[in-house]
């Protein structure tokens, strides 16, 4: 069993949570992708390198710590408030930038017009304030007040990452070579994902029993 984290495990992790907080101002991040790093991406991202630096040095971001905080993924242990905060904000760059992704796509398939920008101006800030008052009130994967079913809700967090991260670098990558299609992809892209993530073939997606060691997986 891994009583501590090694500095590079720690170190290694830092760079998720660097990105996770980065992207929590949804306009702002829509502004990097359609015209490049501006003033206020730099800014924006320096105030984050310090803000989680400093918690990490603390030990208050996930997999930073110098030890693992869980060890076996059914103990009904209190899931401290760095954890719920910083999973939170992990659900809302998960779910916010797909759904509205989707949503930009579906309206340009039936209407043959982009709204991306609008919808990001617009529709941003009430989805990801809706994601973060769900994690307040520890209705999502891994922001409840115990970490007693982190077994089964591992699951759904990292299924989600997979099958995002996958479909959103797919899209952008499609976005100016493929002049139709893009809906297909992205959308096909989370389907695919998600079944494989059902179906426990994605890393850290498999179900695990109770009593089983961090180790395991």
């Amino acid at each position: 069993m891994r009583e501590r984290n090694t500095r590079l495990y720690r170190l290694a992790h830092w760079p998720i949570w660097i990105w996770v907080f980065f992207l929590a101002p949804g306009p702002l991040t829509f502004t990097l992708f359609a015209h490049g790093l501006g003033r206020g991406n730099l800014i924006w991202l320096a105030a984050v390198l310090v803000g989680t630096g400093i918690a990490g040095l603390r030990g208050q971001l996930p997999g930073v710590e110098p030890r693992p905080y869980i060890l076996r993924f059914d103990e009904d242990k209190p899931n401290p408030l760095y954890r719920r905060v910083c999973y939170t904000f992990a659900w809302n760059a998960v779910l916010s930038f797909a759904l509205l992704n989707l949503s930009g796509l579906l309206i340009a398939a039936v209407t043959g017009t982009w709204y991306m920008k609008q919808i990001y101006s617009y529709a941003y800030f009430p989805v990801c304030a809706t994601i973060l008052l769900l994690g307040a009130a520890g209705a999502l994967p891994r922001v409840g007040r115990s970490t007693k079913d982190e077994g089964t809700e591992r699951r759904y967090f990292y299924g989600s990452v997979w099958a995002v991260v996958v479909a959103q670098i797919l899209l952008l990558l499609v976005w100016k070579t493929l002049p139709l299609g893009k809906l297909s992809v992205f959308a096909g892209t989370l389907l695919l994902m998600g079944l494989a993530a059902y179906r426990g073939t994605l890393p850290r997606t498999r179900p695990i029993v109770p009593g089983e060691l961090m180790v395991a997986d």
